[in-house]
């Protein structure tokens, strides 16, 4: 006994294994590209807020506060290379409460705060114009211990 299949119905034999190809296909590659972009996003986290915290270091350790600017902006520039981030530009802004107008004396607060901004990679441009950005800022505050050392006015060190 033959069964006769009518010649209206065709055989869907195998179409779950297509179909479950093609909808794999549409929601895996979106969920690659977030996963993607979260992490992009996490290590620009990760070196901004390095980076703010390497300029305040270096803010407070320069002599004097024209210095320390100079020193804070090519620190961040590092930090953010060494960080695997070297294209990620950043604006540093120091700012300090100082009671004699110089962030270097003693009781004198610095603040550096570091925007930066990550490109989300592989945006598709039919969404908008040019890349993504997603916008990161750091702050990290130094204080200024009381007892700061100083330069004597005479010209002679501590053991001279």
């Amino acid at each position: 006994m033959t069964r006769s299949r009518p010649s209206g119905r065709r055989d869907e034999q195998g179409s779950a294994l297509v179909e479950l190809s093609w909808l794999a296909i549409i929601l895996l590659v979106p969920l690659i590209w977030i996963v993607i972009s979260v992490f992009e996003v996490q290590q620009g986290a990760f070196a901004t807020s390095a980076a703010a915290r390497a300029a305040g270091r270096a803010y407070a350790l320069a002599p004097d506060d024209a210095t320390g600017a100079a020193r804070a902006e090519a620190v961040v520039r590092h930090v953010l290379a060494d960080q695997g981030t070297p294209g990620q530009r950043a604006r540093v802004r120091v700012t300090c409460d100082a009671p004699a107008g110089n962030c270097h004396v003693g009781t004198s607060v610095i603040t550096v705060r570091v925007d930066s901004g990550v490109e989300l990679p592989f945006f598709p441009a039919i969404l908008g114009k040019g890349a993504a950005v997603f916008s990161l800022d750091a702050t990290h505050t130094v204080p200024i211990g009381q007892y700061v050392e100083s330069g004597s006015d005479d010209g002679e060190g501590p053991g001279r």
